[in-house]
């Protein structure tokens, strides 16, 4: 069995191999250019194992490495850095590194997502681009209108507040820009209108996305954003590691019998943490529990922190239903049925 550490990069990736049978170590340097990476993997006799460390650019490796059938371990980057103490780091040190994790079994192997998985993750991700270019223009455009008394608020965005800020009589350049950025504003608003469509497809042909539907407030985007995004739900422990993994958790700096806690750590997810909190603002109005949870937060920590408490609240429900399968009409049931079962425990 070949046991290989893989510390990959854009253009080259430097290897350290061992064979098991043999005890003999290899280490080179791949340039990927032409068939250098898949022929040097395609000779590779027995049961091969690669492990790299997970980065932007490795999609195509993986993807290789699945139509050679060798199986491929990506690993926590942080974890893997952490097991590093010498001060010397470079390429090679790196490879060596992951090498003799997979040879010790303590490689910090993380979950990895389908193809398909991977394809609609694209697709949110597109879409929520485009959101983003559609919102720089309507701030943009909410100035021009502003700043020549057309005060429209999110009216400005209909049929008729659009003619409105085009009948303005505005300076040469002034309407120039305006009308480059009109019609720039139709060509995205366009194109969103697609990618919704598209999305709300997805949602309603998955199972596990249509079963979200049912919370009221929830919409496709968060409906099949939750579900591509965090996977396989049983694969965290509880709660706490589901909001741990979207960045949902303080940060923590606490020693001897002094507690510290600040603000949110943000090393999850940032899309989905996003969708969350934006679904929170309709979720509250439409369920009375997130409803009540809100109005008591914002009382005791204020707008900011309300509105992040209960999205955690509400991610933390999608996540048990699509755990247990159980659409949003069971969750009273559900919710009693545990606290039933944490009473006659501590009896």
């Amino acid at each position: 069995m070949k046991i290989v550490g893989c510390d990959l990069h854009a253009r080259q990736q430097s290897i350290a191999m061992v064979d098991t049978e043999t005890g003999v170590l290899t280490e080179k340097v791949l340039k990927h250019e032409g068939n250098a990476v898949r022929e040097f993997y395609a000779a590779l006799e027995g049961p091969v194992v690669v492990g790299i460390e997970a980065t932007g650019a490795m999609q195509w490796f993986l993807e290789l490495l699945e139509q050679l059938s060798i199986e491929c371990r990506v690993g926590h980057p942080a974890k893997i850095r952490a097991a590093e103490t010498r001060k010397q780091k470079h390429d090679r040190r790196d490879a060596e590194v992951i090498l003799d994790l997979l040879l010790m079994n303590r490689f910090p192997e993380i979950w990895m997502p389908s193809s398909e998985q991977r394809d609609l993750r694209t697709l949110l991700r597109d879409r929520h681009q485009w959101v983003k270019m559609r919102t720089r223009l309507q701030h943009t455009l909410q100035a021009i209108a502003l700043n020549h008394a057309l005060r429209e608020g999110r009216a400005l965005w209909t049929a008729a507040g659009r003619r409105s800020l085009q009948d303005l009589t505005l300076p040469k350049y002034t309407a120039q820009r305006r009308d480059e950025l009109l019609r720039l504003y139709t060509q995205l608003d366009k194109r969103i209108q697609q990618l919704d469509k598209q999305v709300e497809t997805e949602a309603r042909q998955r199972p596990q996305a249509r079963r979200l539907l049912t919370h009221p407030g929830v919409g496709p985007v968060t409906a099949l954003a939750t579900e591509v995004f965090l996977g396989d739900p049983p694969r965290f422990a509880g709660a706490n590691q589901v909001a741990s993994y979207i960045g949902m958790i303080p940060c923590e700096h606490s020693s001897g019998k002094r507690q510290r806690l600040g603000k949110l750590s943000k090393e999850g997810n940032s899309l989905l943490r996003y969708l969350w909190i934006e679904a929170t603002l309709h979720a509250a109005v439409k369920d009375p529990d997130l409803k009540r949870f809100y109005r008591r937060k914002l009382v005791q920590k204020g707008m900011g922190k309300a509105r992040v408490a209960t999205a955690r609240k509400l991610g933390i429900r999608l996540w048990i239903m699509l755990r247990d399968e159980i659409d949003y009409e069971e969750l009273p049931r559900y919710g009693q049925m545990l606290s039933q079962k944490n009473n006659d425990q501590e009896k």
